[in-house]
């Protein structure tokens, strides 16, 4: 997708392009199409509360795509184990967890390609995965739920599973996206709730946590078209002494930690998006007007905004009025849109839904299950 075609948008829709948003329910209803025709978002993301079955999920996905004038990413948070947003209709899949305890990097590159193909058909262009968290023996501890989620427990063993991992997703036409940077493994409580603090140093963050993305961004083949941010907090790296006693800002929010550090010291010049911005890690900081442009302003290209209308409403109409007022420069908008445009320009579009051939991965999925035991409702799949 040329750049120029969303420069050349109004400026309701440029903003629009800006908000990843979640949808009430599982129909196109009268409320869910109002809020699509006056947010036109760049981007929808899909929960369990969306999924009734195969039919129902693409008939959704591709009425909310013939509504906007250009073509949305559509997303989900479809890990595997814990965060599992397709288990409603398919066979539920292996945690990150257990495929590297069983040691097996075909499993990990298997639940990519699985992955994949079951999106694909259901009408979506991005899952958000893999998570790059390093849970080490110490951090398995910690309350911050992300204790079944993570490939590893150093950098090199999260290198390794994430690359296959993301090697079969995206071959089959799925982008992923690797989060949740710059990594809150060493987080004490989950950031759905309150924001976790991280209290690496610099160096430290960059031999540990860090490390697996900076490989992964240095890969020649460009594999990397996604990263989201967290709402993290580090305060070792990113105090903001200008402020009575130091603030300290969610990562999602920070300049220092979107801008600085991801953009200009490692590099990274795709798609940047935010966490869910209803998350207790942000509520409890600032409100969703805030927010929203705090984290725009930060460097994000993308907000996250994943459950209430009325929220999401408010988020994009702060981020419209900011901009018509002329406190976001149109400089600074049409650097997230040009890449808004670049990965919008590269996603596949959706196949046909085969319910046969679904049902064929299914099966594949519970013999991938057998083979590593998986466990899920107290039952050997």
């Amino acid at each position: 997708m040329p750049s120029d075609s969303l420069h050349s948008l109004p400026l309701e829709q440029q903003a629009g392009q800006f908000f990843y948003i979640g949808l009430p329910g599982t129909e196109l209803d009268v409320e869910t199409r109002a809020l699509i025709e006056e947010v036109k978002p760049g981007g929808i993301i899909i929960f369990g509360r969306n999924v009734a079955s195969p039919q129902q999920l693409r008939t959704l996905i591709d009425g909310v795509r013939a509504l906007l004038p250009v073509e949305p990413l559509v997303g989900i948070d479809q890990e595997g184990g814990l965060v599992d947003r397709l288990r409603k209709i398919f066979t539920p899949m292996p945690a990150a967890r257990t495929i590297r305890q069983h040691g097996d990097l075909a499993a990990s590159r298997a639940l990519g390609r699985i992955t994949g193909e079951v999106l694909r058909m259901l009408g979506f262009n991005m899952n958000f995965a893999p998570v790059m968290s390093i849970m080490t023996d110490e951090r398995d501890l910690l309350s911050n739920g992300l204790y079944s989620r993570s490939f590893g427990r150093s950098p090199g063993e999260v290198l390794g599973y994430t690359t296959v991992y993301l090697r079969g997703l995206q071959e089959t036409g799925i982008i992923g996206c690797l989060k949740h940077f710059p990594g809150i493994g060493a987080g004490e409580v989950d950031s759905h709730e309150q924001m976790p603090l991280v209290k690496l140093s610099h160096d430290d963050l960059m031999a540990q946590d860090l490390a697996p993305y900076i490989e992964l961004f240095q890969r020649k083949d460009d594999r990397v078209r996604c990263v989201m941010v967290s709402h993290g907090g580090f305060p070792n790296i990113d105090i903001r002494h200008e402020f009575a006693g130091g603030l300290l800002e969610p990562a999602s929010l920070s300049h220092n930690i979107v801008t600085r550090l991801l953009r200009e010291e490692l590099g990274y010049q795709h798609l940047v998006v935010t966490d869910d911005l209803e998350m207790g890690a942000i509520s409890r900081h600032c409100d969703i007007e805030a927010a929203a442009i705090r984290s725009f302003v930060a460097g994000e290209d993308m907000m996250l905004v994943c459950a209430r209308p009325d929220v999401i409403r408010r988020g994009y109409q702060a981020l419209l009025q900011a901009a018509q007022a002329g406190k976001i420069s149109q400089e600074r908008m049409h650097e997230s849109l040009k890449r808004i445009a670049d990965i919008k320009g590269i996603i596949a579009q959706p196949v046909p839904l085969e319910l046969d051939r679904l049902q064929d991965l299914s099966t594949e999925t519970t013999q991938l299950n057998q083979k590593l035991n998986y466990m899920y409702g107290g039952t050997v799949l």
